[in-house]
C-alpha cells in the first residue's frame, strides 16, 4: 500500500534535512504506527505521505500513486484526521459532515452513523463551538471516514478522550482493518500503539531506529523472568524467578503449593 525509499526533507530556511533517508512499506490491510519524541519528523512524514509536502527527496509511492506526479482523484480514497482538528466551530457537527461529503465523487458513509458510532448523535445539531476538545476528536474521526476511504491516516487520534470514548474509537479502528483498509497511526500513546498496531516504526531525529511488531519488541526487551508475590506468616514476600525451567524449579513449586499467591507476573518490557 505504501512504499518509501531514502526520504529525505528540508523545511525552507533550513540547512538540516528533518527527515534522514526514511526506507519503509505498510502492506495493505495493515495498522501501520508512527512513534518518536516530539520534532522527530512524525507529522512531516504523514505529511508527504498525504501530499500536503512536496519538495522531497527520495521515492514514495502511496497506493500505486507516485506521489510527484498526484491527481486530486488520489484523494478520493485515502482518510485523515489531523492531530488538531480542521472543522468549522459555527456549523453543527452534522453540518461539518454534510459539507465535506461534498468534496467527493464516490459513495460516501451515513454521516448520521458516524457520528453515533462515536457517541456524538445525540449533539449532531450542535454547534461545533460547543463541543470539549474529545468531541471534537470524535467529530475530526468521523470525518476521516466519510468517504469510506481504503487507506486512512490518524495523527494522535485519541488525545483528550476519556476512557469510554477512547475504546469506541480503537474498536472503530479495528473495524476498518476487518474490512480490509489500511491504517497509518501517528501517535505518543504507547498503550493506543500495542493494542493497534501491527507493526510500528520507531523515528528518532528524522530516522527509522526500528520497525517491528509490538509484541516482538517487546519480548526482545524484556526480560525472561517471573516475579511472584505471595505471603508468608502475613507478610508479602516477593520473588523473582526465571522462566528457563520454571516448571521443575523446587522454590518455585514449593511456593505455590504452600502460600497464598497474591500475584504472578512475567517481566515483559512495555513498548
Amino acid at each position: 500500500m505504501i512504499t518509501v525509499d531514502d526520504l529525505r526533507f528540508a523545511y525552507p530556511g533550513t540547512k538540516q534535512d528533518t527527515l534522514k533517508g526514511l526506507t519503509f512499506n505498510v502492506n495493505e490491510g495493515e495498522i501501520f504506527g508512527f512513534l518518536g519524541p516530539s520534532g522527530a519528523g512524525k507529522s512531516t512524514t504523514q505529511k508527504i505521505l498525504i501530499g500536503i509536502l512536496r519538495k522531497f527527496r527520495g521515492e514514495v509511492s502511496v497506493s500505486n500513486t507516485n506521489l510527484r506526479t498526484l491527481k486530486s482523484e488520489f484523494y478520493e480514497d485515502i482518510g485523515v484526521a489531523f492531530e488538531t482538528p480542521n472543522l468549522y466551530s459555527k456549523f453543527t457537527a452534522l453540518e461539518n459532515l454534510n459539507f465535506f461529503k461534498h468534496f467527493y465523487a464516490g459513495k460516501i458513509r451515513d454521516p448520521l452513523n458516524l457520528l453515533a458510532a462515536v457517541g456524538l448523535e445525540d449533539a449532531a445539531k450542535t454547534r461545533v463551538s460547543d463541543f470539549s476538545k474529545g468531541m471534537k476528536v470524535r467529530l475530526n474521526f468521523c470525518r476521516s471516514l466519510l468517504n469510506n476511504p481504503s487507506l486512512i491516516f490518524l495523527d494522535e487520534p485519541t488525545s483528550g478522550l476519556d476512557p469510554v470514548n477512547l475504546r469506541k474509537i480503537l474498536t472503530l479502528v479495528q473495524a476498518e482493518k476487518a474490512k480490509g483498509h489500511t491504517v497509518c497511526i501517528t501517535t505518543h500513546d504507547m498503550h493506543v500503539a500495542d493494542t493497534l498496531c501491527d507493526r510500528v516504526a520507531f523515528i528518532v531525529d528524522g530516522d527509522i531506529t526500528l520497525i517491528d511488531s509490538p509484541r516482538e519488541l517487546k519480548l526482545q526487551h524484556g526480560e525472561r523472568q517471573i516475579e511472584v508475590e505471595y505471603k508468608l506468616n502475613g507478610i508479602v514476600e516477593k520473588k523473582i524467578f526465571s522462566l528457563d525451567g520454571i516448571g521443575e524449579n523446587p522454590v518455585f513449586k514449593s511456593i505455590l503449593d504452600t502460600n497464598y499467591i497474591e500475584t504472578i507476573h512475567s517481566r515483559e518490557a512495555s513498548l
